[in-house]
Parts: structure tokens; C-alpha cells; sequence
């Protein structure tokens, strides 16, 4: 099965070509693993593009799936292979219903596992809660990415279809782009 990670490689025109790596959602131990003689880190990314000239806002919502990817990397070329982990955090339940709403967290490789076991366990237990009639699927779910956002500073996106609203359900806005450009003047993930 693999642990997917997307690697995005930021271009001068500051679009980015996106690659693939099998493993690469294992432990992030990959953002050591990329540096300007290893830039597919020995083989662990694939050198066959998935997606060229992608705009950064776009690779969440039309690249990043939530129920596939684990974890994302943005890797700066000319910034000496500067690379930001992210793991990515699913924030549905099995059932197959808006499996396209996920969440970012930025990551530090050696703070990975208390990230990953954080959302397990807060996942697992609202998913019991949600079993036992405690509150409904939407509401763990909103209390969820709050969760996600407030605990880790986590960035809420949607994949591809937009969920669907049948509730009065409102997720959170996508704002993984518009703070951070307001913030810093940056692209959003802290390069100028």
C-alpha cells in the first residue's frame, strides 16, 4: 500500500511541478532526504511528473487527496532545497461521503509521530462518539478541523467536489493562502 506523500518542487516562475513518492508519508524523515545533490532524495521521489506549472493554491484543492496523500512537501530549489513537511490529516470517517475534506499541518520530522498520534486518538474519539449518538457525523467533523486549527495551526482544504451543504453544514473557508500572504507578504508557506 505505501505511505504517498506529494512532493512539490517550487520553479522560478514560482509555479510548481508536483512528483510522487511511495514512502515518502512514512515518518517525513524524506524532507532530510531532498538537498541539492540528492533532489529526488537517491530515488525515494519519482522522477516522472504527476503535474507541471501548478499554482500553489491549486495543489490542495485539485492535487492533495486527503484519503490518498499523507503527506505533502514543498521543496524550494533556489532557497537550497529548502523543504516544508507537512502531514496530512483526513477529516471524514469511512463511510465514503465528502472523503475530499482534509487538513494540512505543518511538521517538523522529529515532531511527526506526537502530531500523528494527536489526530488519531482525537479521530478515533469523536468517530466513538459519533457511534454512540453522542453527535451527529457534521458535528464531530466541524469540531474536528476546529480542533485541527486551533491545536496544530492547521490549514482546512477541500479536494476536488465541494461537500455536500444537505445539513445547513458551512465548513470552514480555506485559508491556507490568504493568511499567510496577509501576514507576511509571503507566498504562504514563509518564501518571499
Amino acid at each position: 500500500m505505501g505511505h504517498r506523500a506529494l512532493v512539490a518542487y517550487r520553479r522560478p516562475d514560482r509555479l510548481y511541478d508536483l512528483r510522487y513518492s511511495h514512502w515518502g508519508g512514512e515518518d517525513l524523515s524524506l524532507a532530510r532526504g531532498i538537498t541539492a545533490a540528492t533532489p529526488l532524495a537517491e530515488g525515494a521521489v519519482e522522477s516522472a511528473l504527476l503535474a507541471d506549472s501548478v499554482a500553489l493554491e491549486r495543489i490542495l484543492t485539485d492535487h492533495l487527496d486527503p484519503c490518498v496523500h499523507e503527506a505533502l512537501f514543498l521543496v524550494a530549489p533556489d532557497d537550497e532545497y529548502l523543504v516544508d513537511a507537512y502531514r496530512v490529516c483526513w477529516l471524514e470517517w469511512g463511510d465514503g461521503r465528502d472523503g475530499g475534506r482534509g487538513a494540512i499541518v505543518a511538521v517538523d520530522p522529529a515532531d511527526d509521530r506526537a502530531v500523528r498520534t494527536w489526530f488519531r486518538a482525537t479521530k478515533t474519539a469523536l468517530g466513538d462518539i459519533i457511534e454512540m449518538g453522542a453527535l451527529s457525523r457534521r458535528a464531530a467533523q466541524a469540531y474536528l478541523e476546529a480542533r485541527v486549527c486551533e491545536d496544530e495551526d492547521g490549514t482546512i482544504y477541500t479536494y476536488g467536489a465541494e461537500i455536500d451543504d444537505e445539513d445547513g453544514y458551512e465548513p470552514r473557508r480555506d485559508r491556507w493562502l490568504e493568511e499567510d500572504r496577509d501576514r507576511d507578504g509571503s507566498d504562504g508557506v514563509g518564501h518571499p
